[in-house]
């Protein structure tokens, strides 16, 4: 769990320090955001990989290693003196911060009998879900009071730790054999080149314009057709490195696809948020991160009730209370103006943060419910790339029709704005000073503009949750009988 902490919190606790980074380091606002870019690009590619790379050194090395590359990494961080030695090495702690989270969560759900996965996933949770919501709020408590590399200096007495008991504590199962062939290079420049490619559409799509740009048209293509021949070629091989079977699981398929939508609410409302917090209502980092912290809490109260109550009732209806929940609670978020004050956000964050555990736990343990426990880290490595990935679309869309909508708000509160209009007549006829008087009038034009496209976006992303509830039907229901069965032969 310290490794997964690490690596989740370290994926949002630089965004609040780019400014300070960029103005320490005489970085452009292009050039910095290379070091959130190039971390995420890191961690996409290593994550699918994480079967073939457990087979071949084993659980406890393999976890060992990487939680080694991302605590050295962290402290070269921390040293850089300039902003593509910063982004290198953020990119060497991404690979080894890829490969934690998926790899914690495979030894966890192996090391518990399947009636108590759901507590096993619950612990798993707290890190996994957590980790995004403070992240600001550790982050922006080190900008305000101390320097920006103090943000990867805190990794290392942590790392060092989360390694020593790796050494003492982790063993490697029986069931985990080395490949019976070498690395397919091939397979693996395909699948790095897509992944890559894809990562970098939705990371830079916004920045750059979309497809108005020939960077993006051109990796669009490139990283189509290198997916589609990795997924050929992978499926077509006996003996395939990323095993892409898992996906005949119903239960981990439809997983999948739910965990898209997760990740589509927890990643790209984890980046709206806080903007939304900044931007409308003027708070600075560190209350920012307050304002984040009640949905941190009441998911680490909800997770541990989700998981008891997986052993109990049908974890599909768990899931659905927790799609519905968080629609409910993005849905009053979109009911916000640029007035609203801490408490005004503080009941939609705890119900959207108390959803969040609703949904995580159980969905977690019913699609890697159906996987043999020895392509359990192949699985909840393509688990984890496939949530990242719906994160990555939540932010790219939501952050495009944010853009599209304040521009729609804006041209039509503009339009508004003459004399014929009653009230607008009125503040210039008697405004002693008519500049400025026009000036406030554009001021408010503006803020009513963002105000709208927030909460447009908070209530498209309320409609996303509920239209995915009917797809919990395609999970498929435990079987009691297996479950025991499997008990059995774990004891055994």
């Amino acid at each position: 769990m310290l490794g997964v902490i690490m690596a989740i919190i370290d994926t949002s606790i630089v965004n609040v320090a780019l400014p300070n980074m960029a103005g320490n380091l005489g970085a452009a606002t292009d050039e910095i955001s290379w070091v959130a870019t190039g971390y995420i690009l890191a961690n996409v590619v290593i994550m699918p990989l994480n079967g073939y790379l457990t087979a071949l050194l084993g659980r406890k090395k393999f976890y060992a290693l990487s939680l080694a590359v991302f605590t050295i990494a962290s402290f070269l961080c921390g040293t850089a003196n300039d902003v593509w030695t910063l982004v290198f090495w953020r990119i060497v702690q991404g690979i080894g911060g890829g490969a934690l989270q998926p790899t914690a969560q495979a030894i966890l759900f192996e090391s518990y009998p399947p009636e108590k996965r759901g507590a096993a996933m619950a612990i798993f949770g707290m890190g996994a879900m957590v980790g995004p919501a403070i992240g600001p709020t550790i982050g922006g408590a080190i900008v305000d009071n101390f320097s920006w590399p103090l943000i990867f200096y805190i990794n290392i007495p942590i790392g060092i730790l989360a390694f020593v008991m790796t050494m003492l504590f982790i063993r490697d199962p029986a069931y985990i054999v080395k490949p019976e062939r070498g690395a397919d290079w091939i397979g693996m420049g395909a699948m790095t080149v897509g992944i890559a490619s894809l990562q970098y559409v939705l990371e830079r799509g916004q920045r750059e314009d979309w497809f108005s740009s020939a960077s993006i048209c051109t990796l669009t293509v490139v990283g189509v057709a290198a997916l589609g021949f990795f997924i050929v070629r992978e499926l077509r091989d006996p003996h395939p490195f990323v095993d892409l079977k898992v996906f005949g699981s119903r239960s981990f398929a439809a997983g999948t696809i739910i965990g898209v939508v997760s990740g589509f609410g927890l990643y790209g409302l984890n980046l709206v948020l806080p903007l939304f917090f900044q931007n409308v209502l003027g708070f600075d980092a560190l209350q920012t991160g307050y304002a984040l912290l009640p949905g941190a809490i009441a998911t680490m109260i909800s997770m541990p009730i989700a998981g008891r109550l997986t052993s109990v009732m049908d974890p599909r209806l768990e899931i659905g209370i927790g799609l519905a929940l968080f629609a409910a609670g993005s849905w009053w978020m979109g009911g916000l103006n640029q007035y609203a004050g801490f408490w005004d956000i503080f009941g939609p964050r705890v119900l959207q943060g108390f959803a969040l555990g609703f949904l995580f736990v159980p969905l977690t343990t019913v699609a890697l419910s159906g996987i043999p426990r020895a392509a359990m880290s192949n699985a909840t490595g393509l688990y984890t790339l496939v949530r990242q990935l719906g994160g990555s679309l939540g932010i790219a869309i939501l952050e495009l029709i944010q853009t599209r909508r304040e521009d729609f708000a804006q041209s039509v509160y503009a339009a508004n704005v003459t004399l014929s209009n009653g009230p607008v007549g009125t503040m210039l006829h008697n405004a002693t000073d008519r500049v400025r008087a026009m000036a406030q009038l554009a001021t408010m034009v503006d803020q009513n503009a963002t105000v709208v496209s927030y909460d447009y976006v908070f209530r498209i992303c309320a409609i996303v949750f509920l239209v995915s509830i009917p797809t919990v039907m395609l999970l498929s229901k435990p079987k009691k009988a297996a479950a025991t069965a499997e008990m059995h032969a774990v004891i055994e």
